[in-house]
C-alpha cells in the first residue's frame, strides 16, 4: 500500500491519485492542507521541507512533487505501455509528460482556476482570465493536433503525459469561461470521463474552493 498526503480537492493530488488508481494500487490518502492544516508540522516538513502537497510514501521511499511521484509510480508499477523499458520509447513518454505538466497543467490551475473560481467575483480580473485562457489554449492546440491522430498523447497507450494533461480537463470544461472549439480534445476528455479511475479521483466537486482567496 502507498500513502498519499494531500486533500482530495488539490489538483496535483488528483493527478497522483488518478495515476495510483490506474495502476491498481491500494492507497491510504491523508487529508492535509487548506482547512485541514498539518503542512507546518514537524512530521510533514520532514517529508517535504517546502510544506506543500502531495507527498507519496511507498515503503522506504518518500517523494514530493507530483511529476516526480508519477514518474516513480510509473517506473515501479507501470507496465511497458505506461512506462516503457526501452529508452527511446521512454524518452518520448517523458517528453510529453514534461510538456503536459509545464505547458498545460501549470498554465491552468493558478492563472485560470484560481482567478475564475477561487477569487471572489468582485475581485476577478476578467481580462487577465481571458488572456490566461488564450495562453493555455495555445498548448491545448498542440494536444488537439496530437489527438487527431493518436488515441493518447504519446500514441497507443495511456502514459504520464495523459495524467498531466487530462487531470485539468474536468475543471477546464466545467468552469464558467469561454472556450475554443477542440473536437479531438473534447472526444479525448469524454473518453476519460468513462474511466472509473478518472471519475473517482478527478471529477470531484470543487465548491469548497470557491471564493476562498
Amino acid at each position: 500500500m502507498v500513502t498519499v498526503w494531500g486533500r482530495a480537492t488539490s489538483s496535483n493530488v488528483q493527478a497522483v491519485m488518478w495515476c495510483v488508481a490506474e495502476l491498481g494500487l491500494e492507497v491510504d490518502r491523508r487529508d492535509v492542507g487548506e482547512g485541514f492544516g498539518g503542512l507546518d508540522s514537524a512530521e510533514f516538513l520532514a517529508m517535504n521541507p517546502n510544506g506543500l502537497i502531495p507527498v507519496l510514501q511507498d515503503g522506504a521511499v518518500t517523494v514530493f512533487e507530483s511529476a516526480a511521484i508519477i514518474r516513480h509510480l510509473g517506473r515501479t508499477y507501470g507496465d511497458d505501455g505506461f512506462w516503457p523499458r526501452d529508452t527511446t520509447a521512454l524518452a518520448k513518454v517523458d517528453q510529453w509528460a514534461e510538456w503536459a505538466k509545464q505547458m498545460v497543467a501549470n498554465r491552468f490551475t493558478g492563472p485560470i482556476f484560481w482567478r475564475a473560481v477561487r477569487t471572489p467575483a468582485e475581485r476577478r480580473d476578467s481580462e487577465a482570465i481571458a488572456q490566461a485562457v488564450l495562453r493555455f489554449e495555445t498548448a491545448l492546440a498542440v494536444a488537439e493536433e496530437r489527438l487527431q491522430n493518436h488515441a493518447w498523447l504519446t500514441g497507443d497507450h495511456m502514459t504520464p503525459g495523459d495524467i498531466h494533461l487530462g487531470h485539468v480537463l474536468f475543471r477546464y470544461f466545467d468552469i464558467d469561461i469561454t472556450r475554443a472549439d477542440f473536437p479531438a480534445l473534447r472526444s479525448y476528455y469524454d473518453r476519460l470521463t468513462r474511466r472509473p479511475a478518472y471519475r473517482e479521483t478527478v471529477m470531484l466537486s470543487y465548491e469548497s474552493l470557491r471564493d476562498t482567496i
